[in-house]
Protein backbone atom coordinates (compact mmCIF):
# COMPACT_ATOMS: atom_id res chain seq x y z
CA UNK A 1 0.00 0.00 0.00
CA UNK A 2 3.04 2.41 0.68
CA UNK A 3 4.53 1.54 -2.39
CA UNK A 4 1.52 2.24 -4.36
CA UNK A 5 1.25 6.01 -2.56
CA UNK A 6 4.40 6.73 -3.15
CA UNK A 7 3.83 6.12 -6.92
CA UNK A 8 0.84 8.13 -7.68
CA UNK A 9 2.60 10.97 -5.55
CA UNK A 10 5.57 9.93 -8.10
CA UNK A 11 3.67 10.02 -11.04
CA UNK A 12 1.54 13.57 -9.48
CA UNK A 13 4.69 15.30 -9.76
CA UNK A 14 5.90 14.83 -13.24
CA UNK A 15 2.14 14.94 -14.51
CA UNK A 16 3.34 18.92 -12.75
CA UNK A 17 7.02 19.31 -14.18
CA UNK A 18 6.30 17.61 -17.55
CA UNK A 19 5.63 19.42 -21.00
CA UNK A 20 2.46 18.69 -22.31
CA UNK A 21 0.58 19.54 -25.43
CA UNK A 22 -2.56 21.67 -24.87
CA UNK A 23 -4.31 19.80 -27.91
CA UNK A 24 -7.12 17.71 -27.10
CA UNK A 25 -8.13 15.43 -29.80
CA UNK A 26 -7.12 17.88 -32.31
CA UNK A 27 -9.16 20.66 -31.65
CA UNK A 28 -6.81 23.66 -30.05
CA UNK A 29 -7.75 25.72 -27.53
CA UNK A 30 -8.26 29.27 -27.87
CA UNK A 31 -6.44 32.17 -25.76
CA UNK A 32 -8.68 33.02 -23.31
CA UNK A 33 -10.80 36.42 -23.15
CA UNK A 34 -9.41 38.60 -19.64
CA UNK A 35 -9.45 41.97 -18.86
CA UNK A 36 -5.47 42.86 -17.40
CA UNK A 37 -3.44 45.60 -17.04
CA UNK A 38 0.15 45.70 -18.27
CA UNK A 39 2.89 47.46 -16.09
CA UNK A 40 2.23 50.89 -17.14
CA UNK A 41 -1.75 50.57 -16.09
CA UNK A 42 -2.81 50.11 -19.83
CA UNK A 43 -6.17 48.10 -20.29
CA UNK A 44 -5.22 44.69 -22.12
CA UNK A 45 -8.07 41.89 -23.39
CA UNK A 46 -5.68 38.65 -23.53
CA UNK A 47 -7.84 37.23 -26.22
CA UNK A 48 -6.97 40.06 -28.71
CA UNK A 49 -3.36 39.87 -28.91
CA UNK A 50 -2.02 38.88 -31.83
CA UNK A 51 1.24 38.88 -33.31
CA UNK A 52 1.54 39.07 -37.40
CA UNK A 53 0.58 35.04 -37.38
CA UNK A 54 3.75 34.52 -35.79
CA UNK A 55 4.03 32.72 -32.21
CA UNK A 56 3.42 34.14 -28.83
CA UNK A 57 4.58 32.68 -25.41
CA UNK A 58 2.81 33.15 -22.41
CA UNK A 59 5.02 32.79 -18.91
CA UNK A 60 3.49 33.36 -15.91
CA UNK A 61 5.12 34.35 -13.00
CA UNK A 62 5.75 35.72 -9.61
CA UNK A 63 8.45 38.13 -8.07
CA UNK A 64 8.40 35.42 -5.00
CA UNK A 65 9.10 32.31 -7.62
CA UNK A 66 12.78 31.64 -7.96
CA UNK A 67 11.95 29.41 -10.96
CA UNK A 68 9.81 31.87 -12.07
CA UNK A 69 12.88 34.65 -12.78
CA UNK A 70 15.35 31.98 -13.93
CA UNK A 71 13.50 30.98 -16.93
CA UNK A 72 12.77 34.59 -17.78
CA UNK A 73 16.55 35.64 -17.26
CA UNK A 74 17.65 32.17 -19.54
CA UNK A 75 14.69 33.44 -22.13
CA UNK A 76 16.02 37.15 -22.06
CA UNK A 77 19.59 35.89 -23.52
CA UNK A 78 17.82 34.51 -26.38
CA UNK A 79 14.96 36.58 -27.01
CA UNK A 80 16.67 39.33 -29.70
CA UNK A 81 17.83 36.48 -31.32
CA UNK A 82 14.04 34.76 -31.70
CA UNK A 83 12.59 38.20 -32.31
CA UNK A 84 14.91 39.05 -35.08
CA UNK A 85 14.67 35.30 -36.82
CA UNK A 86 11.51 34.25 -36.18
CA UNK A 87 9.11 36.88 -35.04
CA UNK A 88 8.39 35.67 -31.52
CA UNK A 89 6.59 38.08 -29.02
CA UNK A 90 7.06 36.88 -25.37
CA UNK A 91 4.28 38.03 -22.89
CA UNK A 92 5.41 37.78 -19.34
CA UNK A 93 2.25 37.45 -17.05
CA UNK A 94 2.83 38.35 -13.30
CA UNK A 95 0.23 36.94 -11.02
CA UNK A 96 1.44 38.79 -7.98
CA UNK A 97 -1.65 40.08 -6.22
CA UNK A 98 -2.83 43.67 -5.49
CA UNK A 99 -0.78 43.68 -2.60
CA UNK A 100 2.79 42.88 -4.27
CA UNK A 101 2.36 44.42 -7.80
CA UNK A 102 4.11 47.33 -6.91
CA UNK A 103 7.20 44.96 -6.80
CA UNK A 104 6.88 43.61 -10.68
CA UNK A 105 8.42 47.10 -11.79
CA UNK A 106 11.66 46.87 -9.93
CA UNK A 107 11.75 42.91 -10.45
CA UNK A 108 11.54 43.68 -14.40
CA UNK A 109 13.72 46.91 -14.57
CA UNK A 110 16.01 45.27 -12.49
CA UNK A 111 16.47 41.93 -14.70
CA UNK A 112 16.19 44.46 -18.16
CA UNK A 113 13.52 42.26 -19.01
CA UNK A 114 12.02 43.44 -22.46
CA UNK A 115 8.91 41.42 -22.43
CA UNK A 116 5.13 42.54 -22.29
CA UNK A 117 4.54 42.31 -18.66
CA UNK A 118 1.04 42.16 -17.83
CA UNK A 119 -0.22 41.66 -14.50
CA UNK A 120 -2.62 39.39 -13.17
CA UNK A 121 -3.33 40.85 -9.81
CA UNK A 122 -7.16 38.83 -9.47
CA UNK A 123 -5.56 35.88 -10.93
CA UNK A 124 -8.55 36.01 -13.46
CA UNK A 125 -5.88 34.54 -16.62
CA UNK A 126 -4.75 32.64 -14.51
CA UNK A 127 -7.49 30.78 -13.50
CA UNK A 128 -9.16 30.94 -16.96
CA UNK A 129 -5.66 29.13 -18.42
CA UNK A 130 -6.17 26.36 -15.80
CA UNK A 131 -2.37 27.75 -14.15
CA UNK A 132 -1.60 25.87 -11.12
CA UNK A 133 2.08 26.39 -10.30
CA UNK A 134 4.32 28.99 -11.46
CA UNK A 135 5.99 29.29 -13.43
CA UNK A 136 3.87 28.02 -16.68
CA UNK A 137 4.69 28.67 -20.18
CA UNK A 138 2.53 28.73 -22.82
CA UNK A 139 2.82 28.63 -27.28
CA UNK A 140 0.25 30.51 -28.54
CA UNK A 141 0.02 29.86 -32.34
CA UNK A 142 -0.62 32.61 -35.10
CA UNK A 143 -4.40 31.69 -34.89
CA UNK A 144 -4.25 32.04 -31.09
CA UNK A 145 -4.69 28.56 -30.43
CA UNK A 146 -3.11 27.43 -27.66
CA UNK A 147 -0.18 24.53 -28.84
CA UNK A 148 2.26 23.84 -25.93
CA UNK A 149 2.03 23.96 -22.32
CA UNK A 150 4.83 23.66 -19.58
CA UNK A 151 4.88 23.74 -15.63
CA UNK A 152 7.76 24.42 -13.99
CA UNK A 153 11.55 25.26 -14.39
CA UNK A 154 15.03 23.91 -14.11
CA UNK A 155 18.18 24.82 -16.34
CA UNK A 156 18.08 22.73 -19.73
CA UNK A 157 13.85 23.13 -19.85
CA UNK A 158 14.37 26.28 -22.21
CA UNK A 159 15.53 24.11 -24.81
CA UNK A 160 12.29 22.04 -24.80
CA UNK A 161 10.39 25.60 -24.92
CA UNK A 162 12.64 26.45 -28.31
CA UNK A 163 12.17 23.02 -30.00
CA UNK A 164 8.46 23.63 -29.95
CA UNK A 165 8.64 26.89 -31.26
CA UNK A 166 10.84 25.69 -34.14
CA UNK A 167 8.55 22.72 -34.99
CA UNK A 168 5.68 25.35 -34.90
CA UNK A 169 7.39 27.72 -37.71
CA UNK A 170 7.88 24.59 -39.55
CA UNK A 171 4.32 23.66 -39.53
Amino acid sequence: MKNLFLLSIAIGIMGVFSFTGVNDGGVDKKMPSVTLTDMYGKTINSGDISNNGKPIIISFWATWCKPCRQELNTIAEEYDDLVEEYGIKLIAVSIDDERNKSKVKPVVDAAGWEYDIWLDTNSDLKRAMGVNYPPQTFIIDGDGNIVYSHVGFVPGDEQDLYDALLKLMEE
